[in-house]
């Protein structure tokens, strides 16, 4: 590593992978002791006692002789009174009564204070000690003193005080007396008492039955203490009442010793006959006692398994046996044995309460309880006897009879005897001098010899015990465990018990939990558990027993000068890699310990575990001494030919997982949070109380442990010392195991996990060829295996240095109260915490997210609103404490936090925005460690959007430091990923515009402080802070993010700020987002050849994309660069769209030529254009534009008269009752289709005549496009006059000379371009005076001599003279005019006409316009040009005037048909040639 505590979390993975590996396996190798047995029976040396050279496994600590007064008081009764004695451990007292008088004092150690309660004067027969129930009596009163008398029960309390410095809690214990609960015995002498962790109180008495005592507050008619029989019938009780007790005979068998079971609820109890009795105390303990079994008969009993005893159980026996005692059996020793009976002859009875199961079960597991009900009583197997002589230091199965006689009975004489989590205590009486205390327990080395083979058979598993023996004097009266004090209890309860079980099960006695924890073995425990101790009462006075655990023994043959020989023993009997575990516990000094451990002793310890002559060297697998000490971690594989020898790891290093695992295994994977009450669906966990499973002071002892055992590590390898020293120079290969990250081994990641930390991947090729794929990997070398097991030592090094810290922030959370930081988290967070395993805590990146969230509340418990302190405050100690969970961008990030809190509570301005700034400065050197979303909301509250743009950018770019987003070149999944992450940061912006805006974000971030109301904002500071984000976006040098922030720019209407503020690229984001993807044009081209955008002018465009054509037509506009806003124009105007809802209308693509046509004038007022864009205008772009307006205009023409055509026709329709109204549907359906084509695109001049305006006959539009497509330049075009006449013909039928004269004015004043030549005056004055004739004729309609030349003259814009000569050529043609009436009519348009003429003349005269001139001589006309008031316009009138007279009788007409135009004519004349014209009119 290249740091004491660099962390490397892929190496704390895997080695949490071993971890869980060798927890797994621990735990499978507890075996339930119903299969220990069963193998034991085919052993041949069940027993075996420790070398005498060794230190002993049981030795005297202290005894003590009995108090004086006892043994005055004793002696002042000659003997003669009654004595009883016993041990309460749980008050750490023995007591011993004389006659009526109780006797109590400290059994542990002598204080000299022996307080005496006396009672009333009857003798007490039975002392018991219950806990006391809750709520009945002062809390003083711990527990109950109950004292049988042949007459009475008298209940006592107990209060035990604590010393004053409270390291000793039963410093004092003084008896309370309780009048109101003493009640008369009825006369039956109790025999023993007992009770239940409830508090429930059972007596045996004499009479063979069983009571329970029963205490309340009472109430009412409720007594406060009564006795109850459990046992008698009904005519039972009913005789009690009648017939005293003294005067009942017959033959009863009273119980002598009753047991309870707390686990399972049962009740045993024995009698003098050696009767055993089993009741079922109901449900959880709480129902009534209830008999279950009785059996009689249980010596003569076969054992249900049949089969030979071993050897030692063959010796003569006495006559009679009888059973000394019963115990029950702990869950964690056997799920299917609950009971034990000691035999007289040493012998030991398994007994179960279940008719089914037991030897097929599974053991050793992290299950529960055995919850079947109890329902027989029956002996599954026995235990031989130990053999005479065991415990005398001899080797396995020896028997020494030096010292009996052939006449002696050979086997033991015991006494009393005393079963306590796999301990048992016999009093021996067969040796003829003096007693013995034999003391068997179970020999850890045999399970050693096998803990690596996870689930062994049972045949490899048998039960083998040592046997160690001591001289006592006098007779054993009474054994008791002693029990650990209350602190180290309570903490190690808290490990132990919901591993075993699963829940939590804190009420439990401490008696109850030592008893598990003991039944584990030492070698789990030994090093958290303190060493067994029992106490022994005799008659000659009291010793205290310690059993000194393996590490103990270790410890002693390191602090003595022994043989090393005996050290290798050591390790030979408890195997390589659990001597070095406890080499490695006294090396660290982790165990628990009375006496520190010694440097000596610590040294010696870190030697050996480093001594590859103890603890082996690695090698491969199937070489050496470490060919059958593990199986494969892989299975057998049909298909391999040859198997891959697997590196096997010393004994050191199996050693460090043993015992990392076994500091870690009650927490590993179990929950780290816990809920108080009850959670009913996943909804509960909004109001649930998440508190901590472990109490800190259990979570402090566990971590000195793990940083003791790690500091230890780091020391070693920093001394290079062991196989460190071997590696450290290797080179390349291993130098990342001590200098380097740790993290360079990728390719052996597999190999790793596959063999418990077991290789790199190796790569061996030949530099001969390439056929080394098909040759046998080379073995590994010795330096290779010892830098496998180095690397896989140091990830478990890191692996507890992890633990450790993840260990303190737990404790960090528990002393600031972790319910109250976590109450404000979110009902998911809360579940993801109480259902996160300390593993997922230390190795998994949930884990490490759920850490962070934590650190977060309490970092916002300094510096909230409520802070209490600083960031400094809490930051030295999660930086010193947990640096892995707390980094330097933390401590940064959260500084920050603080400049943010103290930001929203100034009032100052300037203040504020110096704190913004330095909350900014110090999350710009950790932005990827920030959650900005939450951050930048506060940045954004404080109107400092300078760090709203800047740190999610810094972030996108420390999350894709390589760029993976813009390379195109890598797999699509990678760049997705980086995409989607620089996405998130980029929403945080675009989150503060929406707020800016006035809309709802898509995602709305949360902010612990006060935000400046947005209301206050008015619509200039808001404009302002918009263009501040988009400027600092667009400084940026990220092209993803620009692209991104236009598109929300548009999204949000905010397109002038985008056109004013956007980058360089802003152009080509907008012609590719209006671009179609199958026809992209580059909009490039349009820069360099102006004309390219209108050769592409086609390309369909949807209406989504106009929106961006749009922009950039505005954008161009905006920098002044009008001839491209002209071509954008001319596309958005000439796109295509399939859907008629997508498409833009006429109207729309005549406002976009038009404005293209705006911007092409604009063109040349705009300096500085490019060449190109000069030669476009050169080129007549302007031209073209407007000609492409012109067709437009056409479109709109047609269309809308289509549109007139269909509704005038649907509306004939529905009136008219005619036959032809059935074929009008179909037309009106016809003209809306083609109406509705014209809509959807742009069509062609050529389109619009031929397929539109011809077919439909729409003639005035067809004569316009004409004459826009130049076919006035022929005035002899028969297309010309062919449309006209047809268009004459229409005017006509639609309505008469009126409408014809109309059409002619309004086509006309379009279509004449001012030189006359133009349009067919003489066919259209012709057809239009027939046409006239002919209505005047027939009557039809009156129309006035003036209508056709008026219309004329309209028709070319008031030229009088062009009119004028189309009459003299018509007049003097005679084919044209065939009937005078005809000619007639002629003349009087020509009288009409130089009428008009003559009245410019007058006008200019006059001095006033022609239009008044006409006004004041009554005329109507506006000629649209000023007459040249000289003589020669005066001259031709006259010369005119007085021709068409002439004319005018030439007529073959009658007078009084011509007179009226005669004069007419002659008056103009005489009007003309007079001096005062004015007056004629």
């Amino acid at each position: 590593m290249s740091g004491d505590s660099e962390i490397v979390m892929r190496d704390v993975t895997n080695a949490g992978l071993v971890v869980s590996d060798r927890i797994g396996r621990d735990v499978a190798s507890q075996i339930d002791l119903e299969d220990a047995l069963e193998a034991s029976r085919y052993a041949s040396h069940p027993y075996t006692a420790q070398p005498r050279e060794w230190p002993p496994l049981v030795e005297v600590v202290d005894s003590w002789e009995l108090p004086s007064v006892l043994i005055e008081r004793y002696n002042a009764s000659s003997g003669e009174g009654t004595a009883l004695c016993g041990v309460f451990p749980e008050i750490r007292r023995a007591w011993a009564s004389v006659d009526n008088t109780l006797f109590l004092w400290r059994f542990d150690k002598w204080d000299g204070h022996c307080p005496e309660y006396s009672g009333d004067e009857q003798a007490i027969c039975v002392v018991g000690l219950a806990k006391v129930k809750s709520g009945i009596f002062v809390e003083a009163i711990q527990y109950l003193l109950i004292l049988a008398t042949p007459v009475e029960l008298i209940l006592v309390g107990v209060c035990c005080s604590a010393s004053s410095d409270g390291t000793d809690p039963y410093a004092e214990v003084s008896l309370q007396p309780l009048p109101d609960y003493t009640i008369p015995s009825d006369g039956v002498t109790m025999t023993c008492i007992s009770s239940t962790d409830r508090g429930h109180i059972f007596l045996a008495g004499r009479d063979g039955h069983i009571y329970e005592l029963q205490y309340s507050t009472g109430s009412g008619w409720q007594k406060r203490c009564r006795k109850l029989c459990l046992t008698a019938g009904l005519g039972s009780v009913i005789s009690r009442w009648v017939v005293p007790n003294v005067f009942k005979f017959g033959a009863v068998d009273p119980i002598v010793e009753m047991v309870i079971d707390n686990e399972r609820h049962i009740l045993y109890a024995r009698t003098e006959e050696m009767k055993i009795l089993m009741f079922s105390l109901g449900e959880n303990g709480a129902g009534p006692l209830k008999k279950v079994a009785e059996e009689r008969n249980l010596i003569n009993q076969r054992d249900s398994y049949g089969g030979r005893q071993p050897a030692g159980s063959r010796a003569p026996r006495s006559a009679k046996t009888t059973i000394v005692s019963i115990s029950p059996l702990s869950v964690i020793e056997s799920k299917w044995l609950h009971l034990v009976a000691v035999l007289s002859d040493g012998r030991r009875m398994y007994l179960s309460t279940s008719s089914s199961g037991g030897t097929n079960s599974t053991a050793g597991s992290f299950g529960g309880l055995n919850h079947q009900k109890p329902n027989c009583l029956k002996v599954v197997t026995t235990r031989p006897a130990p053999p005479l002589g065991a415990g005398s230091g001899l080797p396995f199965g020896a028997v020494s009879l030096a010292s009996r006689s052939q006449s002696e009975d050979l086997s033991l004489k015991i006494e009393s005897a005393y079963y306590s989590a796999g301990t048992l205590v016999l009093s021996d009486s067969s040796p003829p001098t003096v007693s013995s205390l034999l003391i068997v327990n179970r020999d850890s080395s045999s399970q050693s010899s096998s803990s690596s083979l996870g689930a062994g058979t049972r045949s490899s598993r048998p039960l083998r015990e040592l046997v160690s023996s001591l001289p006592i004097e006098g007779r054993m009266l009474f054994v008791a465990d002693v029990l650990p004090l209350p602190d180290t209890a309570a903490a190690v309860q808290s490990l132990y018990l919901q591993l075993e079980f699963g829940y939590d099960n804190s009420g439990e006695s401490c008696e109850r939990t030592s008893g598990k924890l003991w039944a584990r073995g030492d070698l789990s425990t030994q090093h958290i558990f303190p060493r067994r101790r029992i106490v022994i009462f005799s008659t000659m006075g009291m010793m205290e027993v310690v059993f000194n655990r393996p590490v103990d023994v270790l410890r002693r043959l390191l602090e003595s000068n022994s043989p090393r020989s005996l050290l290798e023993d050591f390790f030979s009997r408890f195997g390589s890699g659990e001597s070095a575990a406890m080499c490695l516990m006294l090396a660290a000094r982790i165990i628990y310990t009375e006496t520190l451990v010694s440097n000596v002793a610590a040294e010696r310890a870190a030697e050996a575990f480093e001594d590859p002559r103890l603890v082996g060297v690695p090698q491969l697998e199937g070489s050496g001494a470490f060919s059958n000490t593990r199986a494969p971690a892989g299975g057998f594989s049909m298909g391999q030919v040859v198997q891959e020898a697997e590196p096997v790891f010393s004994g050191a290093h199996e050693g460090l997982c043993l015992c990392s695992s076994r500091l870690l295994l009650p927490l590993w994977e179990l929950p780290v949070f816990i809920t108080k009450g009850g959670i009913t669906s996943s909804e509960a966990f909004d109001n649930v109380v998440v508190v901590c499973r472990l109490p800190g002071e259990t979570m402090q002892i566990l971590e000195d442990k793990i940083r003791s055992l790690e500091k230890f590590l780091r020391s070693r390898r920093n001394q290079r010392r062991g196989l460190y020293g071997c590696v450290a120079g290797l080179g390349d290969l291993t130098g990342s195991i001590l200098i380097g990250t740790g993290s360079d081994m990728g390719a052996g990641d597999r190999s790793m996990v596959r063999n418990l930390f077991g290789s790199y991947a190796r790569n061996v090729e030949s530099n001969e060829g390439g056929s080394s794929n098909k040759r046998q990997r080379l073995p590994y070398s010795s330096a290779e295996l010892a830098a496998m097991e180095v690397r896989a030592m140091e990830c478990i090094r890191q692996l507890l240095l992890r633990c450790g810290e993840a260990i303190f922030l737990l404790q960090l959370l528990t002393q600031h109260h972790v319910t109250r930081l976590i109450q404000n988290f979110e009902a998911n967070i809360k579940q993801a915490l109480v259902q996160l395993t300390f593993h997922q805590l230390v190795c998994s990146e949930e884990g490490d997210r759920l850490a962070t969230r934590l650190v977060s509340a309490l970092m916002e418990h300094y510096t909230g609103p409520d802070g209490r302190g600083t960031v400094d405050d809490i930051s030295g100690r999660l930086r010193e404490g947990c640096p892995s969970y707390y980094k330097e961008s933390d401590y940064k990030f959260y500084l920050a936090v603080e400049s943010l809190d103290r930001a929203a509570a100034t009032l100052d301005a300037e203040e504020r925005e110096n704190l913004a700034r330095e909350a900014f400065n110090y999350l710009s050197k950790v932005p990827e460690s920030a959650d900005l979303r939450t951050v930048c909301k506060r940045f954004e509250d404080l109107r400092f959007y300078e760090a709203v743009v800047l740190l999610p950018l810094q972030k996108a770019q420390a999350l894709d430091p390589a760029g993976d987003a813009f390379n195109e070149q890598i797999d699509a999944g990678i760049r997705d990923l980086a995409l989607a992450q620089r996405e998130q940061c980029y929403e945080i912006i675009f989150s503060a515009l929406h707020s800016l805006k006035g809309e709802a974000s898509k995602r709305e971030f949360g902010s612990p402080i006060r935000p400046i109301a947005q209301s206050t904002l008015d619509q200039t500071s808001r404009k302002k802070f918009i263009c501040q984000i988009v400027q600092l976006g667009v400084q940026s040098s990220d092209r993803i993010f620009h692209l991104k922030l236009y598109q929300t720019l548009i999204d949000l209407g905010l397109e002038d700020e985008l056109l004013e503020y956007g980058g360089p690229d802003l152009v080509p984001f907008l012609q590719n987002s209006g671009r179609e993807p199958t026809n992209e044009v580059r909009a490039v081209s349009a820069v360099a050849s102006p004309t390219s955008p209108l050769a592409h002018a086609r390309v369909p465009a949807l209406s989504n994309q106009a929106k961006y054509f749009e922009l950039l037509a505005r954008y161009y506009v905006l920098k002044r660069q009008h001839v491209l806003a002209a071509h954008v124009l001319v596309r958005l105007a000439e796109r295509r769209s399939t859907d008629a809802g997508d498409a833009p209308s006429l109207e729309q693509r005549r406002q976009y030529l038009s404005n293209a046509v705006l911007q092409a004038k604009s063109a040349h007022d705009t300096d500085g254009m490019s060449g190109s864009a000069r030669g476009a205008l050169d080129n007549g772009l302007l031209d073209l534009l407007e000609g492409k307006l012109a067709v437009l205009q056409f479109q709109i023409k047609i269309k809308d008269e289509l549109e007139a055509m269909s509704s005038r026709l649907e509306s004939s329709t529905s009136t008219s009752e005619s036959g032809s109204g059935e074929t009008s549907p179909n037309m009106s359906n016809i003209l809306r289709e083609k109406a509705k084509e014209l809509s959807m695109e742009l069509k062609s001049i050529t389109q619009l005549y031929n397929d539109y305006a011809v077919p439909f006959e729409i003639w005035e539009i067809c004569l316009e496009m004409l004459y826009f497509a130049s076919y006035s330049g022929d005035a002899d075009s028969s297309i010309l006059r062919e449309t006209w006449a047809r268009l004459i013909d229409q005017a006509l039928m639609r309505g008469g000379i009126a409408e014809a004269c109309a059409v002619l004015k309004r086509v006309g004043t379009h279509v004449y371009p001012g030189d006359g030549t133009v349009l067919p005056f003489d066919t259209l004055c012709l057809h239009l005076e027939k046409a006239a004739l002919e209505q005047v004729v027939s009557g039809a309609e009156s129309v006035g001599d003036e209508d056709i030349p008026r219309a004329l003259l309209a028709a070319c814009k008031g030229a009088v003279e062009p009119v004028l000569n189309t009459y003299d050529q018509l007049l003097s043609s005679g084919a044209v005019l065939p009937t005078p009436n005809l000619r007639l009519r002629l003349l009087r348009s020509v009288l009409a006409l130089l009428r008009e003429w003559a009245l410019s003349v007058f006008a200019q005269g006059m001095g006033t316009s022609v239009t008044g001139a006409s006004l004041i001589l009554g005329g109507t006309l506006s000629l649209g040009q000023t007459a040249v008031g000289n003589q020669g316009v005066r001259d031709k009138i006259t010369s005119a005037a007085n021709r068409y007279m002439t004319e005018v009788r030439r007529l073959p007409l009658p007078q009084n048909q011509t007179e009226a135009v005669y004069q007419g004519f002659r008056e103009l004349e005489e009007s003309l040639l007079s001096p005062f014209p004015f007056e004629r009119f």
